[in-house]
């Protein structure tokens, strides 16, 4: 029992480290923390039921996981070579767009429940 305990600290050790390194190295992070924090704040002044509240919250820190694996294949990336390549360029491509896509959904989420409020 307790190396699972001491294995499931190591987990959220690992997880804050890696969450810390991109919020160091990744102004996209942070800007996705402050939108966050800005909707959040929303997402409890609405008249929202919990469903959609739990949802748009979900949503947003659902984008800043994406960030955060986007962050890792362009270490990846990078550490295998600094020449410029179409796959590099390719991979490094997709992870931002993994981001836009999300965001997108989770914009899609807000109209919706925005909408549904106004009827």
């Amino acid at each position: 029992m307790w190396q699972q305990i001491m294995r499931v600290r190591q987990r959220a050790i690992w997880s804050w480290e890696g969450f810390v390194h991109v919020w160091r190295t990744e102004g996209s992070l942070a800007q996705w923390v402050v939108a966050n924090v800005v909707f959040g704040i929303l997402a409890f002044v609405l008249p929202l039921s919990a469903g959609e509240r739990g949802m748009l919250l979900m949503g947003g820190i659902i984008i800043l996981g994406v960030e955060c694996m986007n962050t890792a294949i362009e270490r990846v990336v990078d550490d295998i070579g600094t020449e410029r390549r179409d796959a590099a360029k390719q991979a490094k491509d997709c992870g931002s767009a993994a981001v836009a896509v999300t965001a997108i959904g989770v914009g899609v989420g807000w109209v919706c429940v925005l909408v549904g409020l106004a009827v």
